[in-house]
């Protein structure tokens, strides 16, 4: 396996907050604890935020920048393709930087069984009126993500793992859509998200605000054990600023949702909300800006070949060995 940490520098505009890249800082493993490596989380709080962010009228903006990062990833791959795979793109987002790397290629759409009715937003971008003209370049089709289409050369997902209860579930799953020698290629949060806030939360004594995330040298093991080959796994923290904590607040809710099982049951009142945005306000280190970071684990791994099976003993004529030796005529 390959670990690396990638260093860039960038400054970047959302909405109302800054994305800002100093360093790529590596962050040690986390305990092999039950929660870490089994995926303790909340399904029904999972199925909530996939119905709320397919419905929202783009993916995230954090995600569609991981989304053009993780593509960066492919470029060195060189691979060809003629078809794939991409695995929740309305909450992931990457099918525009997937039409510029392969314009002529089939896309497919896996969709969760919760957000099957949600159509590709690249037809509903066109106006009505050309809906129903043929297509030029790329073409997509929505498929339910327990009906695979036929073998793919590769598989993406951006930004979708960390909401699975058990990453080896969809990796085996990816591996039975890939074509021998296929690459599954994915991002996803890891253990370094969200520290600050989840440091709050323990001083303050309330529970978990968000779940646990999975290290990536746990992934890269789990790639393993599902049958991929030569994992590479990379990891950068990306920090995120806003103007204050309310700030902040509206908009984690737009990447998402805390499925911890752990988490506070119930629903929290405007003066709960009020205080913690205060609380945030207070612990603003960054030139009076509100700073939380994102671990963003990068991954990508190839389908293993399958080798040629030769029977225990093997019988040729001498006459058709010397013949393959002085490369003559085949043996028939």
């Amino acid at each position: 396996m390959l670990w690396s940490n990638h260093a860039r520098d960038a400054r970047i505009h959302g909405a109302n907050s800054t994305i800002e890249v100093s360093e790529s800082l590596y962050c040690a493993a986390m305990p092999s604890t039950s929660e870490s490596l089994g995926r303790s989380v909340d399904t029904l709080a999972i199925d909530a935020q996939v119905r709320r962010l397919s419905r929202a009228a783009e993916p995230p903006w954090l995600h569609r920048e991981v989304a053009r990062r993780l593509a960066e990833h492919l470029a060195p791959i060189r691979l060809q393709v003629d078809s794939l795979m991409q695995w929740w793109p309305h909450i992931g987002s990457g099918h525009e930087a997937l039409t510029q790397l392969y314009p002529a290629a089939q896309h497919y759409w896996a969709h969760p069984w919760i957000a099957r009715d949600v159509r590709p937003r690249a037809t509903e971008q066109r106006p009505w009126w050309r809906r129903w003209e043929k297509q030029h370049g790329p073409s997509w089709q929505g498929l339910d993500q327990d009906v695979p289409p036929t073998s793919v050369p590769l598989v993406w997902s951006n930004m979708t793992l960390h909401a699975a209860p058990e990453p080896r579930a969809w990796f085996s799953t990816w591996n039975a859509w890939l074509s021998e020698g296929g690459v599954v290629i994915f991002s996803c949060l890891g253990p370094g998200t969200l520290i600050e806030l989840r440091r709050l939360y323990s001083a303050l004594g309330w529970p978990e605000p968000t779940q646990a995330f999975v290290d990536m040298h746990d992934l890269g093991d789990m790639l393993v054990e599902c049958g991929y080959s030569d994992p590479v796994m990379d990891q950068e923290v990306i920090t995120l600023t806003w103007p204050s904590g309310a700030a902040m607040l509206d908009e984690l809710r737009t990447l998402g949702g805390n499925t911890s099982p752990h988490r506070a049951q119930g629903c929290r009142t405007p003066a709960w909300r009020a205080r913690l945005a205060n609380t945030i306000d207070n612990e603003a280190s960054r030139e009076g800006r509100v700073a939380m970071g994102f671990e963003v684990v990068y991954g990508h791994a190839f389908k293993v070949r399958s080798r040629p099976t030769f029977a225990p003993e093997v019988k040729l004529p001498l006459g058709d060995m010397r013949a393959m030796l002085k490369g003559g005529r085949k043996p028939r």
